[in-house]
């Protein structure tokens, strides 16, 4: 137990009140809509899939260039 503020309070009742605090904090986020995440989510999958492609091209020009100079 510890002494806090002139009150006792208990690990129980500091993780009770972290937890209501957690969804007070929850509850006043602005969540993206639906629409929102698929086009954001499809536009992170394209550009990761860009990425991909330039960096296996790079790979395959590299290692064809040092193939043909060694």
């Amino acid at each position: 137990m510890q002494q806090r503020f002139g009150r006792t309070t208990t690990r129980r009742s500091i993780n009770f009140r972290f937890f209501g605090e957690v969804i007070g904090e929850l509850r006043r986020v602005t969540w993206p809509t639906t629409n929102e995440t698929f086009r954001l989510t499809l536009m992170v999958l394209v550009v990761a899939a860009i990425l991909g492609v330039v960096l296996g091209v790079a790979d395959l020009v590299f290692g064809w260039v040092f193939d043909t100079i060694l």
